[in-house]
């Protein structure tokens, strides 16, 4: 899941220095060094056979003469000066014979070494006299390089250090068995090649892809630069699917050309869920190394966010220079719930795989901090101050700007084996007060959680929202007080309420956001409430409730979702968002989201394979889609958590 759109950000220009500014002092610096380079090489071979005729004197009575091909140079026989101290060995040793042919065997191999050595460094110099000026300058740019690479990987990162692989369960296949299923599998996958395809021939290495100009597109959660978030946001779902040559071809994209190092600002939130939580996806599903590589390379580049007077991150951070700040329409300068409370999952991860504790400390403590906070009724404020540690306007929001805080408290208690308690009851508190001040029904029956707005409840729910049907369904086993029963029971009556905002429109697409007042009930009623972006969170809730329950309903209504967005969703370019899904004419917004491969798409497929593939006991997914498995983390006990079993 994702806030929603964000306001763009106001560009800055990098002032660079034109070419001829730059190239003239390089050029004739480098004729310097060329120059230096040949006299260097004379006088070494020159100081050379001066220190070897000096320090080799040879006696008058024995020495040894050797053609080197240049001219004659005197070695001497220096067997008679070691003479002395062999039989003063011999005597003290009782050595005899044998010892003094081993030292006359190791002089002669010593003269052998030198005079190889002579021969080498004087070829060496008549070979650079006869070379032009190009050709010594080439080498000399060479060496430099060289030099660069070896500082380069002497300075590098330190290599990760071997950790135990996690139980892999049910990587792939995933054969519903029964054929009619399968041939609605297939078609998700023929959906998912289509939108790879297509980026892959128009918008390919940018982030993602606008289908009908067919051409690159991006956002300023990436920044100003093509880092291929779509890309690192699909793979994983084109491994499940089996599509690996595609997978292969973003492997080496990502190999090539994937680097941290630009003049970007970019989400810390997106970027994390998308880059981090994909890459990690990537490698614990293929083993490949370079996944894991780039993971810690990033989360690196992430971590000087956390630089706040209360170690909540920024918002935004720039990847080169380390800098921060949060959005400029987030209340007071405040960060924002559901970004810097969507971390805990793939932090965890990196300190286990890197052995490095910052980044589990940076998300714990984050948590320690909201724990010591009074909440207005219980609830969370979406928005807080990393500058003061105060709350923010009281917006309270399961939906935009709240939603995926509250899901990786849960996920944070799953993937630690459910060993990590602390997590899990602030859960069950923070759910407690959702319940009683958010969650109410319509005059028509309909469940819906509203927000919670300076005091009063509104009484609109969002798209995004409707995710929270599979997080009730997911939490159920475990809660408090044996409530499993009415959380599922919740979570159904969220999917369907979620599921009649798309049924009672047009093109049985659901609108963004859609209210239950005024004798209207799951409908958008203002123009910019209208649209859908291809999200995912109706089918992601269809599909854990289809987990947890088995009932057919929820593969029929994931039909349903699969076959609109392939009617109105779908151009020759790959597929895009509509403005309005109450016109039987949509006009598009001409932009594939990155998510719509990584979310949509994936839980489409899961909803139409066998339980083996993914099994939720194995596996736990951040907020973009992306699986990572549960962490059994045998005598290792992470602050929180209760003592390892």
């Amino acid at each position: 899941m994702t806030t929603p759109a964000l306001l763009p950000l106001s560009g800055r220009r990098i002032p660079t220095l034109s070419p001829g500014a730059s190239s003239f002092p390089h050029h004739r610096a480098t004729l310097r060094l060329s120059e230096k380079f040949i006299l260097l090489l004379i006088l070494s071979a020159f100081i050379t056979l001066c220190f070897g005729a000096f320090f080799f004197l040879p006696d008058n009575s024995k020495h040894k003469r050797f053609d080197f091909g240049l001219e004659d140079v005197l070695i001497p026989h220096i067997e008679s000066e070691k003479e002395a101290r062999h039989s003063s060995r011999q005597v003290i040793h009782g050595g005899g014979a044998h010892d003094e042919h081993r030292h006359r065997e190791e002089e002669e191999s010593l003269r052998d070494k030198i005079r190889a050595d002579h021969e080498r460094a004087l070829q060496e110099a008549k070979e650079k006299l006869r070379k032009s000026k190009e050709e010594l300058k080439a080498e000399i740019q060479t060496e430099k390089t060289k030099v660069a690479e070896d500082l380069k990987k002497k300075d590098g990162p330190k290599p990760l250090p071997p950790v135990p692989m996690p139980k892999l369960v049910g990587v792939n296949d995933g054969d519903p068995g029964d054929p009619d299923t399968k041939e609605k599998r297939d078609k998700i996958r023929e959906m998912m090649k289509h939108a790879w395809d297509s980026y892959r021939q128009y918008g390919w290495g940018h982030n993602e892809l606008k289908p009908i100009a067919k051409k690159g597109h991006s956002t300023n959660i990436f920044g100003n630069s093509q880092m291929g978030a779509t890309i690192v946001d699909a793979l994983d779902t084109l491994y499940i699917m089996g599509l690996h040559d595609e997978f292969k071809d973003g492997q080496e994209w990502i190999e090539q050309n994937l680097d941290f190092g630009v003049n970007a600002e970019v989400s810390v939130f997106e970027v994390n869920i998308r880059f981090i939580g994909g890459l990690l996806a990537a490698y614990y599903l293929s083993g490949q190394e370079v996944f894991k590589v780039k993971a810690v390379q990033l989360a690196e580049k992430l971590l000087p966010a956390f630089n706040t007077p209360t170690g909540i991150p920024w918002a935004m951070v720039n990847l080169k220079s380390g800098v921060g700040r949060n959005w400029g329409w987030a209340s007071a300068g405040s960060s924002i719930l559901a970004e810097f409370g969507t971390l805990h999952m793939e932090f965890v991860h990196l300190t286990y795989l890197t052995g490095n504790p910052a980044y589990y400390q940076k998300v714990m403590h984050i948590r320690k901090l909201l724990a010591k906070m009074d909440r207005p009724n219980g609830l969370y404020p979406n928005y807080l101050n990393p500058r003061t540690g105060r709350w923010g306007q009281h917006h309270t929001s399961v939906g935009g700007l709240g939603d995926s805080f509250y899901e990786y408290l849960l996920k944070a208690w799953l993937m630690s084996d459910k060993t990590d308690t602390e997590a899990r009851k602030t859960y069950d508190d923070a759910i407690e007060a959702i319940e009683r001040h958010l969650i109410r029904k319509s005059n028509g029956g309909l469940t819906f959680i509203g927000e919670w707005k300076n005091g009063h409840l509104e009484r609109k729910m969002g798209h995004l929202t409707c995710f929270a049907g599979g997080m009730f369904a997911l939490g159920a086993d475990g809660s408090p007080d044996d409530k499993a029963g009415h959380y599922l029971q919740l979570g159904a009556e969220i999917a369907h309420t979620c599921h009649e905002s798309y049924d009672r429109t047009v093109l049985k697409l659901g609108p963004e956001a859609f209210k239950f007042d005024s004798g209207l009930e799951a409908v958008a009623v203002r123009q910019n409430e209208k649209y859908y972006i291809l999200r995912p969170e109706v089918i992601e809730t269809y599909w854990y409730m289809w987990r947890f329950t088995h009932d057919p309903k929820y593969r029929q209504w994931g039909w349903e979702a699969a076959q609109a967005i392939d009617k109105y969703c779908r151009v020759s370019g790959g597929f895009s968002g509509v403005k309005d899904v109450y016109s039987s004419n949509p006009t598009y917004d001409d932009v594939q989201q990155s998510f719509f491969l990584a979310e949509t798409l994936k839980y489409l497929y899961l909803l139409f394979s066998s339980d083996e593939l993914l099994p939720l006991e194995n596996w736990v997914f951040n907020t973009e889609a992306h699986p990572l498995p549960v962490l059994h983390l045998g005598n290792i006990t992470l602050p929180g958590s209760e003592t390892q079993r």
